[in-house]
Protein backbone atom coordinates (compact mmCIF):
# COMPACT_ATOMS: atom_id res chain seq x y z
CA UNK A 1 0.00 0.00 0.00
CA UNK A 2 1.29 3.54 -1.06
CA UNK A 3 0.17 7.19 -1.07
CA UNK A 4 -0.77 9.20 -4.14
CA UNK A 5 -0.18 12.27 -4.87
CA UNK A 6 -2.80 14.69 -4.17
CA UNK A 7 -1.67 17.91 -5.36
CA UNK A 8 1.98 19.90 -5.50
CA UNK A 9 1.40 23.19 -4.00
CA UNK A 10 3.44 26.79 -5.32
CA UNK A 11 3.66 29.38 -2.33
CA UNK A 12 3.11 33.04 -3.94
CA UNK A 13 2.85 36.63 -3.07
CA UNK A 14 0.61 37.23 -5.90
CA UNK A 15 -1.55 33.72 -6.20
CA UNK A 16 -3.08 35.42 -9.75
CA UNK A 17 0.12 36.26 -11.51
CA UNK A 18 1.55 32.67 -10.46
CA UNK A 19 -1.58 30.80 -11.19
CA UNK A 20 -2.01 32.17 -14.82
CA UNK A 21 1.78 31.88 -15.59
CA UNK A 22 1.35 27.84 -14.66
CA UNK A 23 -2.14 27.58 -16.34
CA UNK A 24 -0.63 28.81 -19.68
CA UNK A 25 2.73 26.45 -19.26
CA UNK A 26 0.74 23.55 -18.27
CA UNK A 27 -2.33 24.48 -21.07
CA UNK A 28 -4.76 23.40 -17.32
CA UNK A 29 -7.64 25.40 -16.42
CA UNK A 30 -7.08 27.98 -13.36
CA UNK A 31 -10.24 28.43 -10.88
CA UNK A 32 -10.43 30.71 -7.54
CA UNK A 33 -11.18 28.20 -4.49
CA UNK A 34 -12.74 29.94 -1.58
CA UNK A 35 -9.57 31.03 0.49
CA UNK A 36 -8.72 33.16 -2.91
CA UNK A 37 -6.05 30.38 -3.27
CA UNK A 38 -5.89 29.27 -7.46
CA UNK A 39 -6.60 25.45 -8.03
CA UNK A 40 -4.85 24.30 -11.28
CA UNK A 41 -6.38 20.72 -12.62
CA UNK A 42 -6.04 19.08 -16.12
CA UNK A 43 -8.29 19.40 -18.41
CA UNK A 44 -7.78 16.22 -19.60
CA UNK A 45 -7.57 14.17 -15.66
CA UNK A 46 -4.57 12.41 -17.09
CA UNK A 47 -2.12 13.80 -14.47
CA UNK A 48 -4.06 12.80 -11.55
CA UNK A 49 -3.10 15.70 -9.74
CA UNK A 50 -3.70 19.04 -8.90
CA UNK A 51 -1.95 22.38 -8.61
CA UNK A 52 -2.44 24.55 -6.27
CA UNK A 53 -1.46 28.36 -5.93
CA UNK A 54 -1.67 29.43 -2.09
CA UNK A 55 -1.04 33.06 -1.05
CA UNK A 56 1.71 33.27 1.54
CA UNK A 57 2.51 36.91 2.75
CA UNK A 58 6.44 36.42 2.48
CA UNK A 59 8.62 36.48 -0.19
CA UNK A 60 11.15 33.41 -1.57
CA UNK A 61 14.07 33.28 0.36
CA UNK A 62 16.10 30.46 -0.43
CA UNK A 63 16.68 27.35 -3.47
CA UNK A 64 13.54 25.33 -3.72
CA UNK A 65 13.85 21.82 -1.82
CA UNK A 66 11.22 20.34 -4.07
CA UNK A 67 10.33 21.34 -7.82
CA UNK A 68 8.74 20.48 -10.43
CA UNK A 69 10.15 18.84 -14.17
CA UNK A 70 8.47 19.84 -17.40
CA UNK A 71 9.07 17.68 -20.11
CA UNK A 72 8.03 19.55 -23.35
CA UNK A 73 5.99 18.44 -26.27
CA UNK A 74 5.35 19.56 -29.52
CA UNK A 75 8.15 21.72 -31.31
CA UNK A 76 11.24 21.90 -30.04
CA UNK A 77 12.50 21.74 -26.56
CA UNK A 78 14.21 25.56 -27.82
CA UNK A 79 11.07 26.74 -28.94
CA UNK A 80 9.19 25.55 -25.64
CA UNK A 81 11.86 26.78 -23.90
CA UNK A 82 11.35 30.34 -25.56
CA UNK A 83 7.49 29.88 -24.45
CA UNK A 84 8.28 29.68 -21.16
CA UNK A 85 10.50 32.75 -21.46
CA UNK A 86 7.58 34.66 -23.31
CA UNK A 87 5.45 33.75 -20.39
CA UNK A 88 7.34 35.17 -17.51
CA UNK A 89 9.98 32.40 -16.75
CA UNK A 90 13.89 32.88 -16.48
CA UNK A 91 17.05 31.06 -16.84
CA UNK A 92 18.37 30.82 -13.20
CA UNK A 93 21.87 29.82 -12.27
CA UNK A 94 21.83 27.33 -9.07
CA UNK A 95 25.11 25.72 -9.26
CA UNK A 96 23.83 23.26 -11.90
CA UNK A 97 26.89 23.84 -13.57
CA UNK A 98 26.76 22.35 -17.35
CA UNK A 99 23.52 19.53 -17.46
CA UNK A 100 21.33 18.68 -20.32
CA UNK A 101 18.36 20.44 -18.64
CA UNK A 102 17.38 23.92 -18.52
CA UNK A 103 17.02 25.69 -14.98
CA UNK A 104 14.26 28.22 -14.67
CA UNK A 105 12.13 30.40 -12.56
CA UNK A 106 8.73 31.20 -12.28
CA UNK A 107 7.63 35.11 -12.04
CA UNK A 108 8.47 34.77 -8.15
CA UNK A 109 11.28 33.32 -8.43
CA UNK A 110 10.15 29.51 -8.29
CA UNK A 111 13.01 26.82 -9.41
CA UNK A 112 11.58 24.53 -12.49
CA UNK A 113 13.34 22.65 -15.05
CA UNK A 114 12.91 22.02 -18.59
CA UNK A 115 14.29 18.53 -19.73
CA UNK A 116 15.68 17.34 -22.69
CA UNK A 117 13.72 14.42 -23.17
CA UNK A 118 9.78 14.37 -24.56
CA UNK A 119 6.78 14.30 -22.97
CA UNK A 120 4.89 12.74 -26.38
Amino acid sequence: MGSKVSAIVIDANDVDRIGAFWAAVLGWEPQLDSDGDIVLADPNHEAGFELLVLRVPEGKAVKDRLHIDLAWSGASRAEELERLIGLGAVRVDIGQGDRSWVVLADPEGNEFCLLDRRAD
